[in-house]
Order: structure tokens, then C-alpha cells, then sequence
């Protein structure tokens, strides 16, 4: 190895002060790209989970199939740095309730569809609040009247992740579809109890929701 002291003074250093500072930049810049890690839900992450029309809910028990769902329609809130909820409302299946009932785990993931690309995720524990419990004017109040409300999930914060969302398509919001509510309210109050006895009380993979189990054991 030749030492320092024989090298010529004409020697050029690899990285000059101006690519050093250029590399820098570069470098804090793509450190706001990689996925970052939060214990709670600062005021930054409340902000963008405000603005936007659209989030996925995703479950799943031990075994079986893995649930992903899309929401909209201001259906959800945060309630504080470590808690969230939203309003669910009458659908198809109840495979989140199933899945709650059975291991509690969920997770929550937004995405922008405009100019910053971002996409926030919120791992978390979650239960069910359903119109019977003693909670559910507490909660219910919290959101907009619907026809056909199911049932409230209250999540509890595990932790938050940001990252990226390079891949994400930019779209431009249009409104929200009115076609639940006309079809909730068109069914009625004994009409969507009767929905919900005949295609909300398992999973597919034949789990129990407990949406109605008050009422089934009252009729026993």
C-alpha cells in the first residue's frame, strides 16, 4: 500500500464538496420514500387519512380465506393518537366480523390517488359494536346516518407504516355511489334484520359473525 504522505499533491478527492452535498440531497429525499414506522397517529398522518375517499380494510382468522374490502362514504374516524373506528354497513358478507370474533387482528390502508404519492397503513386490534350494545349511541353519533348500519369496528392503534406509493395511479375523485343507501332503504328495518339472518350470520368458510346472537338465542 503506498502511504499518504508519497502521493502527489496534484491528487483530486473522489467526492467533491458539490457532489457531496448533491448525494445528500439525493439521499434525504429517497429516505421519505422508505417505509417508516410510528407508534401512534401524529397529526401528519391524521391529516392525510382525512383527505381521503377511500380506504381498505383487511382480516383474516387462523385459517381460511384472507379478507380485503374497499370503504368509502365518510364512514371512518380517528378518536385519538391510538384509536380508530369506522361505520360498517350492510353488504354481501361479514367476513370482517367473523374474523374480529375470531382473532381481533386488523389492518387499515390508505393510498393517494393525487399528486403525493403516499400510502399509510395501520396495524391493529379491533371489536365490534353492534345496535344492541350498550355502546353503539356513543359511537353512532360520531358518524352520518345511514340506513342499514350494521355495526361499528373500534380498532386499537398497534403500530403505523408509510411508504411509498410510486405505483399508484393518480384518479380524480367523482363522488360517492348513493346505490347502498337506496338499496338499504328500500329493504326496510325488518327487511335488512331478514338480510342479515339469511347472508350476515357466518363467514364463507362458515365462521360465526355474532351479529345476531342475542336475537338467535332469545328465539331458542
Amino acid at each position: 500500500m503506498v502511504p499518504w504522505s508519497t502521493l502527489s499533491t496534484g491528487f483530486q478527492p473522489a467526492f467533491t464538496a458539490e457532489k457531496l452535498h448533491g448525494l445528500q440531497t439525493r439521499a434525504t429525499k429517497e429516505s421519505r420514500t422508505l417505509a417508516k414506522f410510528y407508534d401512534t397517529l401524529n397529526p401528519e398522518l391524521r391529516e392525510f387519512i382525512a383527505k381521503q375517499h377511500l380506504f381498505f380494510t383487511a382480516s383474516a382468522a387462523a385459517t381460511g380465506r384472507v379478507n380485503l374490502s374497499p370503504k368509502g362514504m365518510d364512514t371512518f374516524r380517528v378518536l385519538s393518537d391510538t384509536e380508530v373506528a369506522y361505520l360498517d354497513l350492510t353488504g354481501s358478507g361479514n367476513e370482517t366480523a367473523a374474523h374480529v370474533r375470531a382473532t381481533g387482528r386488523m389492518t387499515f390502508m390508505w393510498c393517494s390517488f393525487d399528486q403525493r404519492p403516499w400510502i399509510l397503513r395501520i396495524y391493529a386490534t379491533a371489536r365490534m359494536i353492534r345496535p344492541r350494545d350498550a355502546e353503539w349511541q356513543l359511537y353512532a353519533k360520531l358518524f352520518d346516518p345511514h340506513p342499514g348500519m350494521r355495526q361499528i369496528v373500534l380498532a386499537r392503534v398497534q403500530s403505523v407504516q408509510t411508504s411509498c406509493g410510486y405505483g399508484v395511479p393518480q384518479f380524480e375523485f367523482r363522488g360517492d355511489r348513493p346505490l347502498l343507501d337506496q338499496w338499504a332503504e328500500n329493504k326496510g328495518d325488518d327487511g335488512i334484520r331478514a338480510y342479515w339472518a339469511q347472508k350476515n350470520q357466518t363467514s364463507i368458510d362458515g365462521l360465526p359473525t355474532g351479529l345476531l346472537d342475542d336475537a338467535v338465542k332469545s328465539m331458542t
